[in-house]
């Protein structure tokens, strides 16, 4: 994934997607913001989401939704995901939010503070998960070796390993013919 991914604001209030744009400013990563989840979901299949901070709920498609469909595509699935609440998250939810995979269940108003460092780890940590799947395929590639096939490219040829190993004192092809008398 470029390094230039954005992170995805989602909140159906515009005060509180002003007020979580503010608080991640200072990071210094592209921010992006949607106000529904059909929104929200569109933009994530456009490509280009390191991380998505989800209101749970909104009307229409809630947050747990667009969680629910996102792990079901591979090119989403590990999209971290921090879902908001306004509202106590009671076991219920955290249940369900962890269940669904999402990295964390944060309370609104957060501390920017707080959000921020949580924001930096999981952003960094996907960013660093992207770039080593990537480098796995290129190495992948360079294994298969010409036009597609799954031989490496043919290098010179080593000995068995047991052609170089000389025979044991003890063993019968070690002793000469005279000591067999």
């Amino acid at each position: 994934m470029p390094s230039d991914a954005k992170i995805l604001i989602v909140d159906d209030h515009e005060e509180t997607l002003y007020a979580l744009e503010s608080a991640l400013a200072p990071l210094g990563y592209r921010l992006a913001r949607a106000t529904s989840g059909d929104e929200a979901l569109k933009q994530v299949l456009r490509g280009q989401v390191g991380l998505l901070l989800l209101d749970v709920r909104m009307p229409g498609v809630s947050g747990l939704d667009v969680v629910r469909y996102l792990r079901r595509l591979e090119q989403t699935q590990n999209i971290p995901v921090i879902l908001l609440t306004g509202f106590d998250a009671d076991h219920e939810l955290t249940a369900t939010a962890f269940g669904l995979g999402v990295a964390d269940l944060v309370m609104k108003p957060t501390d920017p503070w707080v959000l921020r460092t949580k924001v930096r780890y999981l952003y960094d940590a996907y960013q660093r998960h992207r770039a080593l799947e990537e480098e796995v395929r290129e190495l992948r590639a360079l294994v298969k070796g010409p036009a597609g096939t799954e031989e490496p490219h043919p290098g010179p040829a080593l000995p068995h390993p047991d052609a170089r190993v000389p025979p044991q004192r003890d063993s019968p092809a070690a002793t000469s013919p005279i000591d067999r008398t």
